[in-house]
């Protein structure tokens, strides 16, 4: 067997570019995947940067959610102690049905044995004195009992009168033999305040209107008696 130029295995190879041109192209290559791998982390930087801006606007608005204060005024004026506050061991009260009259131990009371009716206390406001022992029922019912003396300006009674009026569990009238001029009354909880503007009239009734100390919590304020017994 012969070989020749004509054979495969003689073939002349192709013809490589000079050393010169092979750089210039593999320094173009490099440049061109540098500049794509650039424009790729760029895109990735303007995407977390957007994540991360509406991840904040979220959490700022349900921050603001969050802050929203229920009816009744800011937590930061109604919780806490309240300066003054009474208290007597709710266990040791009676809750005895009672027809007759009750000797209490304190002026108003602020629970004990009581009558069988309750006085309606769904934000009623009584211009007479009403009996204690119908009274207590409320109290045991969770209302707040607002009570005045001939001591508390008008305009202090015409306040707590409106301010009555549209809380529920709450129930108001005047009290000759109390000592102080205005006094707040729930069951095993008392304060006498001298101004309907004072601070512990709103904390009093956040506190204890239909509270922890109601020894018959979800018992009703209305259909109780709706007129002052004679």
């Amino acid at each position: 067997m012969s070989f020749g130029p004509s054979d495969p295995l003689y073939a002349t190879p192709p013809p490589q570019p000079p050393d010169g041109a092979r750089s210039t192209r593999n320094r173009a290559i490099a440049i061109g995947l540098g500049a794509a791998v650039v424009a790729g982390l760029a895109v990735f930087g303007t995407y977390m940067v957007l994540e991360t801006s509406e991840a904040k606007e979220n959490w700022s608005s349900g921050s603001a959610g969050q802050d929203d204060k229920p009816s009744g005024g800011d937590s930061g004026d109604t919780d806490g102690a309240i300066a003054g506050l009474k208290s007597w061991d709710g266990a040791d009260l009676g809750r005895n049905h009672s027809a007759g009259d009750v000797d209490y131990p304190m002026t108003p009371p602020v629970g004990g044995d009581h009558n069988p009716s309750w006085l309606n206390c769904d934000g009623d406001v009584y211009e007479k004195a009403v009996p204690n022992v119908n009274a207590v029922h409320s109290l045991e019912h969770g209302a707040v009992w607002v009570t005045y003396s001939a001591k508390a300006a008008d305009a202090d009674v015409a306040k707590l009168a409106e301010r009555v009026r549209s809380t529920p569990f709450t129930l108001m009238s005047p009290y000759a033999e109390q000592e102080g001029a205005i006094v707040l009354s729930a069951w095993g909880k008392q304060v006498t305040v001298d101004s309907a503007d004072d601070r512990r009239v709103d904390q009093f009734l956040a506190q204890y209107v239909q509270g922890p100390q109601t020894p018959e919590p979800g018992a009703p304020c209305t259909g109780g008696l709706e007129t002052v017994p004679q």
